[in-house]
């Protein structure tokens, strides 16, 4: 019974610490279904879910909120560095009374960040060296020192129970009631401060020259930005931790940027993606035991941004992608207008269709491929088809838009020849790739500056504004505008 009594405490003494790790996580030991956890989750009976995930948010849209002017400002590594910058700070807040007190710990840290900042200033301004060297060596220095000092901390008699090494990866576990309040009071202030000063922040961020000659205190306003961005480095140290927090800074922000292209709209969708990250991460370390809640939320930011990344309406790939596809698509279809037009115009407009071999015969294709041409113009109602396929007729506005392109076409030629002094002979490329995308008032600007001429450098006639307003098949004029016959 002795060496039974002995044993249980030895392995209460050996397991204690061990539940007490696990315990620290926002989840627990209990086992439950993920279902079950997901249900626990959402009715918010447990308080460290309550903290966790009211600092997750917090943490969120402060880091959304400044990490915005930190990507158009073109400053993404100021972050990162102060975020390492920091770590010297922690630990020195701790030693100031031998315990994990927020307030210590958070003065500390916005010092250790505030002198990492000005000695970047120092070394750039002082030095050969550029920003981007000054924060490399800010970074390795200060963090350097910061895990020296966690390390002798540790070794302390109370070292391994202050958890400071929490700070280097992050436990959101570990928020309580007092850093709630803090990372509320931070949040607060910088939704205030930039409320506040937006017009001063977005004269500064965009145009820095302009600022000050217009008289805005820009060394100070960028000073104060960099305060708030320490408080808010602070207060994302104890969920995600010194090595991830810069993710949090940049992540929502970078997203936002995919998503527009306005400054207000830019901060908002910076904190909405913050706020998502942040409830996301601490939702999904709720559901398995040992699950890190700041790695999930870094993770849940890089989906955002992904899907930011993919499927942007503006910046997207996919978008990017089907705007190509579809301008590809419209350039082959006013192509093979332009070649219908010339066809007829080189039978000098007599019949009112063209067979699908005289098409290909100008467009130097298959049959085949001309056939799918054509069936791509009549489903844009550009053109008609005959009975049995084998000749297409132009439709009012497949000829107007076919009038079109060959006016963007030839008159584009003689301005080259005119106003460039282009051989005649050199300037038809250039007018294939011009011809779709003049629009309508480049177009007038150019007709006046060539004195409305009629005649291409090779002699052809350029259809006219008349032409392009009427729906028919043409007949030649002397005028070198185009008459029209018979309506397809």
């Amino acid at each position: 019974m002795k060496h039974r009594l002995q044993r249980a405490l030895f392995l209460c003494g050996i397991a204690g610490p061990v539940l007490a790790a696990h315990a620290a996580r926002i989840g627990d030991l209990s086992e439950t279904s993920v279902a079950e956890q997901a249900l626990r989750f959402f009715t918010f009976q447990d308080p460290s879910v309550r903290y966790a995930l009211l600092g997750s948010i917090l943490l969120g849209i402060s880091c959304g909120l400044l990490g915005s002017f930190l990507v158009v400002r073109k400053m993404a590594l100021v972050g990162d560095a102060l975020s390492h910058a920091v770590l010297p700070g922690v630990a020195l807040g701790f030693l100031w009374n031998m315990s994990k007190d927020p307030v210590a710990i958070f003065i500390g840290a916005v010092l250790a960040g505030l002198l990492g900042a000005a000695a970047v200033h120092l070394i750039k301004h002082t030095t050969r060296l550029k920003e981007d060297a000054a924060l490399g060596l800010v970074l390795a220095s200060f963090f350097a020192v910061g895990i020296c000092m966690v390390t002798m901390i540790q070794r302390l008699p109370t070292g391994n129970k202050s958890g400071i090494d929490k700070f280097l990866f992050g436990q959101a576990a570990a928020i309580g009631a007092a850093d709630v309040q803090l990372m509320a009071v931070v949040t607060g202030l910088a939704v205030v401060v930039i409320a506040l000063f937006y017009k001063e922040f977005l004269v500064t961020s965009f145009d820095a020259g302009f600022a000050r000659a217009s008289g805005f205190p820009v060394q100070l306003i960028h000073y104060g930005l960099m305060l708030l961005l320490a408080f808010a480095v602070v207060i994302a140290l104890q969920a995600v931790g010194v090595v991830l927090v810069s993710a949090m800074l940049i992540t929502p922000a970078a997203a936002a940027y995919l998503l527009t292209d306005r400054m207000h709209r830019l901060l908002l969708l910076a904190a909405l993606f913050g706020l998502v990250a942040g409830a996301l991460g601490a939702f999904l370390s709720f559901l398995r035991p040992n699950l890190p809640t700041g790695p999930l939320m870094v993770l849940a930011a890089t989906l955002v941004f992904i899907l930011a990344f993919l499927f942007g309406p503006r910046h997207g790939v996919m978008a990017r992608w089907w705007r190509q596809r579809s301008r590809a698509a419209s350039v082959q279809r006013e192509n093979t207008l332009k070649a219908v037009y010339q066809v007829l115009e080189a039978r000098e407009f007599k019949g009112e269709g063209v067979s699908l071999r005289e098409l290909a015969e100008r467009r130097r294709e298959r049959v085949e491929d001309v056939r799918e041409q054509s069936a791509e113009l009549r489903r844009h109602n550009f053109a008609t088809l005959q009975e049995d396929g084998n000749a297409i007729y132009l439709t009012p506005e497949g000829w107007q838009r076919a009038c079109a392109i060959v006016r963007n076409h030839r008159l584009w030629e003689l301005y080259l020849t005119n106003a460039a002094h282009i051989a005649a002979d050199h300037v038809h490329e250039d007018a294939e790739k011009i011809e779709h995308v003049l629009g309508e008032e480049t177009v007038r600007l150019i007709e006046k500056r060539l004195n409305y001429a009629t005649r291409d450098p090779h002699g052809r006639p350029i259809p006219g504004l008349a032409d392009l307003r009427r729906g028919a098949a043409p007949e030649t004029s002397e005028q070198g505008s185009l008459g029209y016959g018979r309506r397809v």
